[in-house]
């Protein structure tokens, strides 16, 4: 077990204005009183109970700084110091002051490939290094690239966010489903063994929304968006990639590969053509004798991409406002505040549900070839959902109704549990998550009726 500094930060660090904040964290510019240095203070408030989840568990940071301790690079952020309270664990991080690469490039006219490849070297720099110590970070995304400084000739990468970083040990399978839908690898989104290689497939859909301002697996919603990746399902569009060479196309192509093994490395992406030969001629070929000109990419998509990817992300409310929610849910948590959260979560659940239902079809073609037996029971399964979701739909405040069929559909999981693991361990797990979540909003609506009642 990691031990931390089991002091009160602030008698080391002077507090600054907020940085930012993610599900169940805040970050914090800070001041170290005795070297009068900048850092960035990371609160990450602690899971109280293992049954909720609100908040982190200790595992998780645990895990979290264990890695952190282990890098140090030049393109990675680099931790300084660890306390812990009651209430959070607070990482004393490098201060990233520079924001993120894409918005960064996005304030320029125009970009050339060669300025793009200088910034995705670092960043395959980066990802080399964790590579080569078996740590996979596995949520590279544009949000995750930093620069240090902005306003320097030649500004630095910095990679960041290593909450769901896992070290990759040889024997061990590991798999999850994590992420941000529109960069992880078909192999995330099919519940099957992961490594080093998802990282891999992040990078190569970075590298298309950097010369083209446009994601190549981005649908309307969640399912449509993992349903694309997991079918691979994206192209060169001309309108987009009109001025990029055929170098850097073939650099996508070997990334976004759904076969993991078939994928390119982080060692073969660092000797591919692309971005070897960093002082290439970036030319465009002319039949009329005209001096080549050096290709330049427009950024106005890249632009639009930022802002819409920007304006799109949720509201970050689980840090300051959890402990503001936690006491507002004590004195005046109203029944109809209780219902429209509900119905959110009805809501998101339903797009889960679709997702995971999408997948169990493609599954059940591969099974039904191997065991007519397993075949009937997915189809059993599948009526079974969807009597779920009639019900659901007809009884919204009868959640001991829909915990009973979650609980129905358990039980027909176990029984499949022999022949098909994966696919059991799937659902269970969304079965369970349900179940509690149900539970987490009656307590909610049970002590929201108590607060109302003590303040009138």
């Amino acid at each position: 077990m990691s031990t931390f500094r089991q002091e009160d930060v602030e008698l080391h660090y002077d507090m600054g204005e907020e940085l930012g904040s993610g599900q169940f964290a805040i970050v914090r510019k800070c001041r170290e009183k005795k070297t009068n240095l900048e850092y960035a203070a990371k609160f990450i408030k602690k899971r109280r109970l293992s049954s909720s989840r609100r908040g982190v568990s200790r595992e998780e940071i645990e895990r979290e700084v264990d890695i952190l301790r282990e890098i140090q690079h030049p393109n990675i952020i680099t931790l300084h110091d660890i306390f812990e309270n009651k209430t959070d664990v607070v990482l004393i991080l490098e201060l990233v002051s520079g924001g993120e690469l894409f918005d960064f490039l996005a304030e320029k006219e125009s970009l050339t490939e060669e300025e793009a490849t200088q910034f995705l070297k670092q960043i395959l720099d980066g990802v080399h290094y964790l590579h080569s110590k078996r740590i996979a970070h596995f949520d590279l995304k544009p949000e995750n690239i930093m620069l240090l400084d902005k306003n320097v000739p030649n500004p630095r990468i910095k990679l960041i966010d290593f909450g769901i970083a896992h070290k990759i040990e040889a024997g061990n399978e590991f798999k999850n489903i994590f992420g941000t839908p529109e960069f992880v690898a078909p192999e995330i989104v099919n519940y099957e063994p992961l490594g080093l290689e998802a990282d891999m497939w992040s990078i190569g859909v970075i590298t298309y929304i950097l010369l083209s301002g446009a994601s190549p697996f981005l649908g309307e919603t969640k399912q449509e968006t993992l349903t694309n990746i997991s079918a691979v399902n994206y192209d060169f569009d001309e309108e987009y990639f009109s001025n990029t060479s055929e170098l850097a196309k073939d650099f996508i192509r070997r990334l976004l590969v759904k076969d993991p093994k078939k994928r390119m490395t982080i060692a073969q992406s660092l000797e591919h053509p692309w971005i070897k030969v960093i002082k290439r001629r970036n030319v465009r070929n002319e039949d009329n004798g005209k001096k080549p000109e050096r290709r330049r990419l427009k950024t106005t998509r890249l632009k639009e991409y930022t802002i819409k990817s920007h304006s799109s992300m949720p509201p970050n409310n689980t840090y300051i406002n959890f402990e503001r929610f936690s006491k507002v849910m004590e004195e005046v948590a109203a029944a109809e505040e209780s219902l429209r959260e509900l119905e959110k979560t009805k809501k998101s659940f339903r797009e889960d549900v679709e997702a995971l239902l999408s997948i169990y079809n493609e599954k059940e073609s591969w099974y039904k070839e191997e065991n007519e037996s397993i075949s009937q029971d997915l189809r059993q399964i599948r009526q079974e959902l969807q009597k779920t979701e009639t019900l659901k739909k007809q009884a919204q405040e009868e959640t001991r109704s829909m915990l009973q069929a979650a609980n129905g559909l358990k039980r027909r999981y176990r029984k499949l549990e022999n022949r098909y693991e994966a696919l059991a361990k799937q659902v269970a797990s969304e079965m369970k998550f349900v179940q509690e979540l149900v539970w987490s909003l009656e307590q909610e609506k049970l002590q929201g009726g108590e607060g109302d009642c003590s303040i009138r």
